[in-house]
């Protein structure tokens, strides 16, 4: 069966031939199939490829989700939502409750990567009631967590832990091995915001090797970078980088674009607390249209944000205030917690520009 990986250059080639001849329901059958374990592996341009091929032939819901996922994946939220919003549809139309969930989860989970958090919520929170009619275990614990992502990012860390332990259990009790990895990897996400460095690093390195067993290249990159982030916070430059350039590599071998430019990020973190400004600006420099690109404001903030320190250190304030300006406008889209911070900031440069050439005024 195509399910089993090795049987999958074959089953990639009967794809091929169908649709060549024009043989829907062969194409869709194998198509999925093929997709299932791509998707796994993180092979996003593949499942994008193949996806794209049979719908050539009629619409068809699992083509449209799995190439919404693959487009998710490598950070194209726009193209992904318009095929899940499609696949909504047809599942709702179809009375298909257990697959009307898992499309509400996606959908959820791109307006979060856009920081876009109120809308994910309420796609989380229409998905989790469906999941448990159905009995789906599974599905109900990736919301969970996706819940849990979502109050990281509005700064709940202690609502946060409560909802990925929920989903970290119930991944436990199902077997779901790709699904705890990537649990863990959020908790550690937690207990780095909180500076507790050897919880985090406890978790990591317990999500790591599950996600290599799985072959999930896309989340082993996500932790490797969050294991640097770590090393960042010890002050150990050196194990930040290393762990960063591997998860660089992963992100661009996968496609995963909104990754790498967070990677980038952190590189450049890493670049500036060694005392090399234009080798992190240079890293910043790169990351931002990325950022741009796949529509990451949340990320956007955090980048410009270290680009403006990186122009305050160096004396160039004008350019130093330019950059927090859109910074603040970008937290109040994204609902950051940072924003009182960051305004803080940004109007005690403008106190300093007006002290240093009073002439200018604010």
């Amino acid at each position: 069966m195509a399910a089993d990986p090795r049987n999958l250059a074959r089953w990639v080639e009967v794809h091929r031939l169908a649709v060549a001849g024009r043989q829907p329901l062969i194409a869709r059958n194998v198509g999925t199939q093929v997709c299932r374990v791509w998707l796994r592996t993180s092979r996003f341009a593949a499942v994008e490829a193949m996806a794209t091929a049979t719908l050539t032939l009629g619409s068809d819901a699992g083509a449209l989700y799995q190439r919404g996922w693959a487009q998710s994946a490598t950070g194209r939220p726009w193209p992904a939502l318009e095929d899940f919003q499609q696949v909504l549809t047809m599942y709702q139309q179809a009375g298909d409750r257990g697959n009307e969930a898992v499309t509400l989860n996606n959908i959820g989970h791109v307006y979060d990567r856009l920081g876009d958090r109120q809308r994910a919520l309420h796609h989380f929170h229409q998905a989790l009631p469906i999941e448990r009619e159905v009995g789906d275990r599974a599905g109900e614990a990736v919301t969970l967590s996706n819940i849990g992502h979502v109050h990281t990012g509005l700064g709940d860390r202690q609502l946060a832990l409560d909802h990925y332990h929920q989903a970290l259990s119930i991944q436990r009790e199902v077997g779901d091995r790709a699904g705890e990895a990537v649990t863990l990897n959020n908790i550690g996400n937690v207990y780095d915001g909180l500076r507790d460095w050897q919880r985090a690093l406890d978790h990591f390195h317990q999500a790591l090797p599950i996600q290599r067993e799985v072959g999930d290249r896309a989340s082993e990159a996500a932790t490797l970078n969050n294991i640097g982030s770590v090393y960042n916070g010890l002050g150990d430059q050196q194990q930040a980088l290393d762990h960063f350039h591997q998860a660089l590599s992963i992100r661009r071998e996968v496609g995963d674009r909104a990754g790498e430019a967070t990677t980038l990020n952190n590189i450049g973190q890493g670049y500036d607390r060694l005392g090399d400004r234009q080798r992190a600006l240079d890293h910043y420099h790169q990351a931002l249209p990325m950022t741009r690109e796949v529509g990451d404001r949340a990320v956007e903030a955090v980048i410009r944000y270290n680009i403006a320190l990186v122009h305050r250190a160096g004396g160039d304030l004008d350019q130093a205030i330019r950059e927090l300006e859109h910074v603040v406008d970008l937290d109040r889209q994204v609902e950051h917690p940072d924003l009182e911070a960051d305004t803080a900031l940004l109007e005690q440069l403008r106190q300093q520009r007006a002290l240093a050439d009073p002439t200018r005024g604010q």
